[in-house]
């Protein structure tokens, strides 16, 4: 099929495979994007996990130096709220202040992930409003007795390429928002990680030493 017949077909669809052909430009910056941002994140969460358990007890220097490399990063934000923690917290309001740290972090891992499930839904809906228009023109062509059944037939054939493009759109996104997905889970799950090495690591020692100053004092 050359370009001929390609903008032949775009026309018969009634221009729905020009609005088809920018899905798929938009699905794959997306996808793009996402691929590389969320590959990004969750090598970040390697190095905060690898660097966080070198240590058995963790300070609030440490932890500042770390952050202040790279305050962006969604590990950053979680250990970021431990360092602002009181040491006279119980240890359940100091596990919960992570805790809302974390999920405050979701949005950010999700984002433009609709854009995403929102192709996948909407691209074979249009294929199929387009494979109408064209069925609707060819059955127009009927109506005239001049014109041969390939001709009708052929028509068809172009109606039903706008289905097959909306499923080809539809089958790429769905795949890519199931793997896109998968890595944000992976995202979170590290950043629970994180923060239940801030716990195990962080809040007895602070709570060790706040009984010391309180003893000395």
């Amino acid at each position: 099929m050359n370009l001929a017949s390609l903008q032949h077909v775009a026309e018969t669809s009634g221009g729905i495979l020009y609005l088809m052909v920018l899905l798929l430009f938009i699905a794959l910056v997306v996808i793009i994007e996402k691929f590389w941002s969320l590959s990004r994140m969750i090598s970040e969460g390697a190095d905060w996990i690898r660097e966080l358990k070198k240590r058995s007890s963790l300070d609030d220097d440490h932890l500042r130096g770390m952050v202040e490399k790279n305050k962006v990063s969604l590990f950053a934000r979680v250990s970021a709220v431990a360092l602002e923690h009181d040491i006279q917290d119980t240890l359940e309001h100091f596990s919960s202040c992570l805790d809302e740290a974390v999920m405050e972090q979701l949005p950010e891992a999700e984002k433009r992930l609709w854009v995403l499930d929102t192709i996948v839904t909407l691209a074979p809906l249009l294929g199929l409003l387009g494979t109408i228009i064209g069925m609707f023109n060819t059955f127009q062509a009927l109506a005239h007795p001049d014109n041969s059944t390939q001709m009708v037939t052929g028509g068809v054939g172009e109606a039903l390429v706008s289905t097959a493009a909306g499923l080809f759109i539809a089958i790429l996104g769905l795949v890519a928002f199931n793997a896109l997905s998968q890595r944000v889970q992976r995202i979170m799950h590290k950043l629970e990680l994180v923060k239940l090495i801030l716990t195990n690591r962080m809040y007895s020692h602070y709570r060790k030493d706040s009984g010391v100053r309180a003893g000395a004092q």
